[in-house]
């Protein structure tokens, strides 16, 4: 029988003994050797979440589903934490007449009480990711609310992260051009246009268009505050447009606006949405 061997491990993961990628791939080699399967190719997804299905490894071991019968794991939540794309997979996979097993938990889909088995434990562990992901909610909210931490923010253009901070970076002067530019009368087209004609790259290396400029003039990290969901707190970094400038800008925006009620300005340090 041809194996495909799949191993993942995710930030989190990577503290907790026994789900490093080398000990996995380690048990899953030697669980081949004893039942005398040859591995037909080994897929490793390091540092991605079992959540969804978009992992460079997971994608290429669907994609050469032709070249093995049995997709090997070690345990059942290195494939899937997400019960509906567990039964997609599944589905996928009795489709081609393919197997699945895992060797922890000795279940083998070629059985119908495998097939059973599996499908209660692979609820369960989805339960189990979900109670962590609620209490990782309610732990950020109540930071938010106390105004305490980037809360996994990304650095946005302008900022780099830096000591637990977000410290200012060569674009900083950016941003605070495309500021000024609309406040002088620039649409966000001609502000992209501007950005595009002189070379200047977005974040991710690409080209600029009204929706990258419109989320910068939109994001009150520039005048020093952090948005989480509704909550909004004051920042321990650095400015780069001050407090009124942002205000002025989000009332030009609301002019323009075809629907209204979404747009806010910045008073006594909280939201006041423009009507």
């Amino acid at each position: 029988m041809r194996v495909a061997i799949y191993a993942r491990v995710s930030t989190e993961d990577q503290a907790k003994e026994g789900f490093s990628l080398a000990a996995q791939i380690e048990k899953l080699r030697s669980y081949c050797k004893a039942r005398g399967w040859k591995i037909a190719g080994e897929y490793i997804d390091d540092g991605y979440s079992g959540r969804n299905v978009n992992r460079p490894a997971y994608k290429k071991m669907m994609e050469d589903m032709d070249k093995w019968d049995i997709l090997l794991v070690m345990k059942m939540d290195r494939i899937h934490r997400n019960s509906k794309n567990f039964m997609l997979m599944m589905e996928e996979l009795r489709k081609k007449n393919k197997e699945f097993v895992s060797m922890t938990e000795s279940l083998d889909t070629s059985t119908a009480m495998g097939r059973f088995v599996m499908d209660i434990i692979q609820r369960i562990a989805q339960l189990e990711s979900e109670q962590i992901g609620e209490r990782v909610y309610v732990g950020m909210r109540q930071k938010a609310k106390q105004g305490k931490g980037l809360l996994g923010s990304p650095s946005p253009y302008g900022y780099k992260y830096d000591n637990g901070n977000f410290v200012l970076d060569g674009n900083a002067k950016i941003v605070k051009k495309i500021y000024d530019m609309y406040l002088d009368g620039y649409s966000l087209k001609k502000i992209s246009d501007w950005l595009n004609e002189n070379k200047i790259k977005t974040k991710k290396g690409g080209k600029w268009n009204k929706k990258t400029v419109a989320r910068i003039l939109s994001n009150p990290i520039y005048c020093g505050y952090i948005e989480w969901e509704e909550i909004l707190f004051k920042g321990s970094h650095a400015a780069i447009v001050g407090i009124d400038e942002f205000n002025e800008v989000q009332k030009l925006k609301h002019k323009k606006a075809k629907k209204k009620g979404k747009i806010f300005v910045i008073e006594g340090g909280e939201k006041k949405f423009l009507k």
